[in-house]
């Protein structure tokens, strides 16, 4: 921890040093680096469209450095290399619980914040490959199905879509890409069938311009126990109706699920000043770069969720406060989220200082004492 905050501060010191750009009643240095998805994502397209705003409004340089994975798009914001995170479920909530990727010995669960999050009117959903006939995830059965290396917000939330239709990964061939990109290429080229996007990512729109062609199956809201199982694998999911994407028009919308994406986050000791600047840049800024990319109106202020699975940084609170937005309620909330990392934080210091596993056994050791923490705190565990 002090490793990091070392590093948050001596970043923080250089970009201060670099020089600071100023609009209205907004401070933020020239220049800003983000992590986001690979490039042709959706979270990176929005990203430089966010980044040409800050260069035209106020002459600021934004760096996205595209991520493969969870892990390579967070641990650049540990090591304070970059100041935020365009980022997805991930490297948000799942880094925050310690599961998966984040569960060995080297992560545990992570401190993050959020600043804000795009709400929009696209789904996040397992595409399929027109060719192949699938009409309802059912038909997935015996079908490739990707599988993304150091990524479990994808695979958990590909997981969830078979369990949408009573499928698990031994229905299907798991099919093993090394990042987000590489699984979508595969997908063109004939090497898998299936594979998670959101439906405005720039690899959804080359998969509907190929010869195979592009297919979203139907997550029927109406279906009570096929959301009921997706729940239990993945509970951040809410039914949506996307509006944008590849083969999705208004007048022709998808009926499927959703969550915040990308989510912009922070580590909760990044400098608040600089967390609240870049909150206010945000909206300030928003007319710039609505329209700008896919799906890029859902970061407007109207459609927040500011009751999620993370909680806010408090520069960020300090914004919302200051335009009247947030509430007590709101408060509560979020200081339950906070309590709920202190109590993951606590009891992986104490396997820390406990225990002299390693590998498999570290990870089956902190399973158990995290799902303990939590439910004698009264949390629900989730995973």
């Amino acid at each position: 921890m002090l490793i990091r905050m070392w590093a948050v501060s001596a970043a923080v010191a250089a970009v201060a040093a670099a020089g600071v750009a100023s609009a209205g009643d907004v401070e933020l240095p020239n220049q800003l680096t983000w992590t986001a998805y690979g490039t042709g994502s959706a979270g990176y397209n929005q990203s430089v469209a966010i980044g040409s705003a800050l260069k035209n409004e106020m002459g600021i340089d934004l760096r996205v450095l595209p991520g493969k994975n969870d892990v390579s798009r967070t641990e650049p914001l540990r090591q304070g290399k970059v100041q935020f995170s365009a980022t997805g479920v991930g490297a948000s909530f799942m880094a925050q619980e310690g599961v998966f990727e984040f569960g060995k010995q080297k992560w545990g669960p992570q401190r993050v914040r959020m600043l804000m999050a795009n709400n929009g009117s696209i789904n996040l959903a397992v595409a399929v490959a027109a060719d192949t006939g699938v009409k309802e995830y059912a038909d997935l059965k015996g079908k490739r199905v990707a599988w993304v290396k150091g990524s479990p917000a994808l695979n958990v939330n590909t997981t969830a879509y078979l369990a949408f239709a009573g499928l698990t990964w031994d229905d299907v061939e798991r099919v093993e890409f090394g990042g987000f990109g590489d699984s979508w290429k595969g997908m063109v080229n004939g090497q898998v069938d299936a594979a998670f996007a959101s439906t405005n990512s720039g690899k959804a729109i080359e998969l509907e311009a190929s010869p195979r062609g592009i297919v979203w199956p139907k997550l029927a809201h109406t279906d009570k126990a096929g959301w009921e199982r997706l729940h239990k694998v993945a509970p951040f999911f809410q039914p949506n109706m996307a509006t944008v994407g590849a083969g999705i028009t208004k007048d022709a919308p998808y009926e499927g699920g959703a969550y915040p994406y990308p989510i912009l986050i922070a580590y909760e000791e990044q400098d608040e000043a600089l967390v609240y600047n870049m909150t206010k840049a945000m909206y300030d800024l928003f007319p710039a770069y609505d329209g700008n990319a896919p799906g890029i109106s859902g970061w407007k202020l109207e459609k927040q969720n500011f009751k999620w699975v993370v909680p806010f940084h408090a520069g960020a609170v300090r914004y919302y406060k200051e335009i009247g937005t947030w509430t007590p309620d709101l408060q509560k909330h979020n200081d339950n989220l906070l309590k709920r990392q202190d109590v993951l934080a606590a009891a992986w210091n104490e396997l820390s200082s406990k225990k002299s596993l390693t590998g498999e056994d570290w990870e089956n050791e902190w399973k158990a004492a995290r799902t303990d923490a939590l439910k004698k705190a009264g949390f629900n565990p989730v995973f």
